[in-house]
């Protein structure tokens, strides 16, 4: 147990408990309620837990499990309430969830942490500093956790669209290949809309009043909430989209570079092409007359017969090629 704290008439009551004995043997009722703050609980604690608060057994098993996904559910007298933190981590460029598992009910707020250890005194002070939303009772304390998480996503969308910027430039800049960084970014902005949007739909509920345990007072600040989470939403589409665009237009000068170097090696077998073309006659020429048959000996043995059958043998030809290559545009 990290902490536990009891709130009476607006304000934390001095002497925390010691136990969930003690937490639970508080006076809880209107806006009297305790606040339990757990990390990575073991089952012997949740099944600790869930005797002194009455807790569900399948809601007690899902929070002693991590990698629940964000959800509101509703028991006989509680709910039971799953959220995804998220932090940018700058040295490594990557997005570091944490999940958040809550249970609601008369009088008690117990919130499960799993992952990077969080620092729950943030949502305590925030919501310690608003003295007459305490008195609104245990969902207070739901909202000023929910607010925190939902703040703490904003550098977050700061740290993947730097990271977007910085693939935009490297692929301008003439980079490597980075279509695979450009898919894990894609895939980190997916994973921060697989946490945030499930969010809306409890959250246009509790706009309504479809919770009972909300005081009506609290509703404006959940439809704060809610705003924020669309406005997230609405900035995650949108580099989500750029982040296609800026995949379509890596794609496009890769395909634009592998078209100039096909080019150039066009021009390289063209060259060749053309020295082998202007070779071959040549060589068979020049192995012609390095036969030893009588003939030849007989007759080519003079520098004027050398020059006539060698020298012009060998001319004729290269200029009859380099003509029939000028006159076809290859040169």
């Amino acid at each position: 147990m990290v902490d536990c704290a009891y709130y009476s008439g607006g304000a934390r009551q001095p002497g925390d408990a010691q136990s969930l004995e003690e937490a639970a043997a508080h006076k809880r009722r209107g806006n009297n309620f305790v606040w339990i703050e757990l990390y990575e609980p073991s089952r012997e604690l949740m099944a600790e837990v869930s005797s002194h608060f009455g807790l569900h057994e399948l809601a007690v098993e899902d929070a002693a499990h991590a990698h629940q996904r964000p959800k509101v559910e509703p028991y006989d007298d509680f709910y039971f309430i799953v959220y995804r933190a998220a932090r940018y981590d700058k040295p490594t460029n990557r997005v570091v969830f944490t999940e958040l598992d809550l249970f609601l009910g008369a009088g008690f707020v117990i919130a499960v942490r799993h992952g990077e250890p969080a620092d729950p005194e943030r949502a305590r002070r925030h919501l310690e500093q608003t003295p007459h939303l305490l008195k609104s009772g245990p969902t207070a304390a739901v909202w000023a956790i929910l607010d925190t998480i939902v703040d703490d996503y904003a550098p977050v969308l700061d740290g993947l669209e730097e990271d977007i910027e910085d693939v935009e430039r490297a692929i301008f800049g003439g980079g490597e290949n980075l279509t695979e960084q450009i898919y894990l970014l894609k895939q980190e902005i997916n994973e921060v809309y697989r946490a945030v949007h499930p969010l809306l739909a409890p959250l246009d509920v509790l706009e309504r009043g479809g919770f009972e345990p909300v005081d009506p007072g609290l509703l404006r600040y959940f439809r704060d909430i809610a705003d924020h989470v669309r406005r997230i939403q609405e900035e995650i589409f949108a580099q989500r989209d750029q982040l296609i665009s800026v995949l379509e237009a890596h794609l496009s000068l890769i395909n634009i570079r592998q078209s100039e170097i096909a080019a150039e090696q066009n021009v390289v077998v063209r060259r060749l092409t053309l020295v082998s073309t202007v070779f071959l006659p040549l060589t068979f020429i020049t192995g012609f007359y390095g036969q030893n048959f009588g003939w030849l000996v007989r007759h080519v043995d003079s520098f004027e017969a050398f020059a006539v059958f060698g020298l012009a043998g060998l001319l004729i030809p290269f200029f009859g090629i380099f003509a029939w290559f000028k006159r076809g545009g290859y040169l």
